[in-house]
């Protein structure tokens, strides 16, 4: 059975975006943002393929102005006929004009779903690359995407030009993330730490994502260590690794200024505390996190991955070029010394690069092709 009840509002024109599940990261916040920015012209509904509504809304409130739009298929681990057959009906339900898809297992399950229930327009983005290298996923991309045609986007050149090495002939188009930049400004740094509990009177890094490896926290907490004591990391985000990361943060005997700050809702007052962010990720495609800091005013040092040459800005931020903690520590420390001068350059860097009005508008064009 749907965890959604049938939608009050006629759907005959609304969109449809699939994702694998509406857990707190950067395509999920891409998915949010998106549907907001719609809403003036369409319903916008998003199909969560895992999981039940009741838990997702209990684990990330940020889903609760969507919550009349959200649907969950609670699909079980492995291939699952029975999630595509509740997929086929509840688009035939909605008859959407478009279905947007986000990663592979949404291309699979939300392609074959569109086409049989006869859906005019497939959409389909990918938000990075990197799983590409695996050769049963780089088999199932290509089959997918020959099989459904959707149109093919990628949200930065980069992604668009590995998936081109990976999968031969394809020619995606490129339509980058954009952030709402009225929400994400600059602000009082003490009043966003107070509100964040996070102290005084130190210097404070942060990093928000995920807490899985290919963020690459190991890496920041070793360079951490490297640092003075009035050196502080904020970290927001959860994940399966936060006990390990807080075991090696005593181990490096950095417990006392590194801060788990577990899911934040109040992201630009986080942004707003900090003096320098930091993404040491292994993998990246184009991440919201780094736009959203710099249209905050924050300098950033990021692996050079994905879209890092395109969305740091280079009067302010430093690209990380080698996975060496010493390294890493050199640059955050070059990042704390110029971090004040440069906030308004940094902010409007970013606001040249694009905004969620022109992200949603250039989605909006290709959902009426």
């Amino acid at each position: 059975m749907l965890t959604s009840p049938a939608p009050s509002v006629s759907s005959q024109s609304a969109i449809v975006q699939i994702v694998q599940h509406l857990q707190p990261g950067g395509l999920e916040t891409m998915v949010l943002n998106l549907s907001q920015a719609n809403e003036c012209h369409q319903p916008m509904h998003i199909i969560s393929l895992e999981g039940t509504k009741d838990t997702l809304l209990a684990a990330w409130p940020a889903l609760r102005p969507f919550a009349e739009g959200i649907h969950c298929l609670d699909k079980p681990a492995g291939w699952s006929p029975a999630t595509l057959y509740r997929l086929i009906r509840l688009l035939r339900k909605l008859r959407p004009s478009a279905v947007h898809t986000h990663h592979l297992g949404p291309l699979l399950y939300g392609g074959l779903a569109t086409r049989l229930a006869r859906v005019p327009t497939l959409v389909h983005t990918e938000h990075d690359a990197w799983y590409l290298d695996d050769p049963r996923q780089r088999r199932l991309a290509g089959l997918g995407l020959h099989a459904f045609r959707p149109i093919l986007v990628a949200d930065a050149i980069p992604v668009a030009n590995q998936l081109q090495a990976r999968l031969g002939k394809l020619t995606p188009l490129v339509i980058p993330n954009g952030i709402d930049e009225q929400r994400f400004t600059p602000g009082a740094s003490e009043l966003a730490r107070q509100t964040l509990g996070l102290p005084l009177g130190v210097r404070l890094i942060g990093c928000a994502a995920r807490l899985e490896t290919v963020k690459g926290h190991a890496l920041l907490l070793d360079a951490m260590a490297t640092l003075p004591d009035e050196v502080h990391l904020a970290l927001a985000g959860v994940g399966s690794l936060q006990n390990a990361l807080q075991q090696q943060c005593q181990q490096l005997g950095i417990a006392h200024r590194v801060h788990f700050l577990g899911l934040v809702e109040q992201m630009p007052r986080f942004y707003q505390g900090l003096d320098l962010f930091c993404l040491p990720s292994l993998a990246e495609g184009m991440p919201l996190c780094v736009l959203e800091a710099q249209a905050c005013g924050v300098p950033v040092v990021m692996s050079a991955v994905g879209a890092a040459a395109d969305i740091v800005c280079p009067a302010s931020g430093q690209l990380l070029e080698e996975r060496d903690p010493i390294r890493l520590a050199k640059l955050l420390a070059q990042g704390l010394l110029k971090s004040c001068g440069l906030r308004a350059a940094t902010r409007a860097f970013v606001c040249e690069q694009g905004s969620l009005s022109q992200m949603a508008h250039a989605y909006q064009a290709l959902y009426v092709r």
